[in-house]
């Protein structure tokens, strides 16, 4: 009984003590919000076409479709091609400052705004990958994705390091202007009846959380009431990235599964169609390379439907979860240089990032600090010292800190 309840007790402590994973929510939240600016950049001579007002899909059937299914963008607010501009720069300005961490609550939140608007007003635009990034974008926004690898990382790292030389840092304005502004904007749209029940109820009760958030806090960080936000955010942050991953294996499940009903997977030549049709063949000289071994194709069509029904029960077991994770981002790079799908890849890499084992993240996030700190270098400039090897505690965000100590 005493074991049973230490072994409660730690379980309890490591969910609400800190965020779990804050390598891996960083690197999904990198993953996608990089992917989706690199879509929005490259399309961005073709916008209007897709999801402007010159695109096949008229403002009058969007406005039909959406009174049917309800979908939320912000979009058919206004048929005005200023109004498009504005949409779209939002989109490219938000999963720009998410990549980098900036401010990693309020852009989690446009970020998803901006990923709902678009794909909701011409939903025909899209694949697979754009149903991932459509998902993970309503997920981030309750994670805590902002803990490293982040400017507000950065930020809390050098608060604290003030306050360790007995230094006292100005008030934070930047938060509080960004709060009052976006609280003007949803009450005016609000005002105007542009949200329905639900979304009204959504975005408003976000609002009300963070300036909850930033008032509690700025009574003290050892506070009561700061010390339950933390763990309610903390545990918060646990069941969305639980989502993440149960979301990412019955993607993978249901796709194996379905494989295996079909005729072409089960005789194993299913890979050999898309080599050779013009939509997927961006490279036809390496496409008829792959399709000229017919076991090649065979390995390939029977390896991706095992890989895809077994990964979910990887899982249970850490090395043979890594091998396979290696193989199926291995086989995602593939397609995005085979077929031509390289968002679609890019997405599904990102998602699968949430599997990544800690020590292999932290060895990659040193790579690239070294590889800053040679390219600073070389430009005059001094290098970061390199830090401590091993397992680090994540910083403390000064938009996210966390000052729990559960004794429970």
């Amino acid at each position: 009984m005493n074991r049973f309840a230490l072994s409660v007790s730690r379980a309890v402590a490591r969910v609400t003590e800190a965020p779990l994973g804050p390598y891996q929510s960083a690197v999904v939240r990198i993953g996608f919000a990089g992917t989706w600016l690199l879509f929005l950049l490259r399309e961005f001579p073709h916008r209007r076409e897709m999801y402007g007002p010159d695109g096949p899909w008229s403002w009058d059937l969007a406005q039909r479709l959406i009174a049917d299914n309800h979908a939320f963008t912000i979009l058919m607010w206004s048929e005005s091609r200023v109004w498009f501009e504005t949409v779209y720069a939002l989109a490219v300005l938000s999963s720009a400052l998410l990549l980098v961490g900036w401010r990693t609550r309020t852009m989690s939140v446009l970020f998803m705004v901006g990923v709902l608007s678009l794909q909701n007003r011409s939903v025909f635009m899209g694949d697979g990958g754009d149903n991932v990034i459509h998902l993970m974008a309503v997920y981030l926004v309750f994670t805590r994705c902002g803990r490293v690898w982040s400017l507000d990382g950065r930020r809390a790292r050098r608060e604290s390091a003030a306050h360790a030389r007995g230094e006292r840092p100005g008030p934070d304005r930047t938060g509080p202007t960004l709060w009052g502004t976006l609280g003007l904007a949803l009450a005016v749209a609000t005002g105007a009846g542009r949200l329905d029940g639900s979304w009204t109820a959504v975005f408003w009760g976000l609002w009300a959380v963070q300036g909850l958030w930033w008032y509690v806090g700025r009574r003290g960080p050892r506070t009561e009431p700061r010390i339950l936000l933390d763990v309610v955010a903390n545990l918060v942050h646990g069941a969305a990235l639980l989502v993440i991953m149960a979301e990412a294996c019955l993607i993978y499940s249901t796709a194996g599964w379905y494989k295996i009903q079909g005729s072409r997977w089960q005789d194993g030549t299913a890979v050999y169609y898309p080599l050779h049709l013009d939509y997927f063949s961006p490279w036809p000289a390496l496409s008829g390379l792959l399709s000229a071994h017919g076991t090649m194709v065979l390995l390939v069509t029977y390896g991706t439907v095992a890989a895809q029904v077994a990964f979910p029960f990887t899982l249970l077991n850490r090395r043979a979860k890594n091998v396979l994770l290696a193989f199926m981002m291995t086989e995602h790079a593939v397609i995005a240089v085979v077929l031509g799908l390289p968002f679609f890849s890019l997405a599904m890499i990102a998602a699968d990032s949430v599997f990544l084992p800690t020590s292999f993240l932290l060895w990659l996030g040193g790579w690239v600090a070294r590889g800053r700190g040679r390219l600073l270098g070389r430009r005059g400039a001094r290098p970061a010292l390199p830090g401590p090897r091993g397992p680090q505690p994540p910083p403390e965000d000064a938009a996210e800190p966390s000052h729990v100590r559960s004794t429970a």
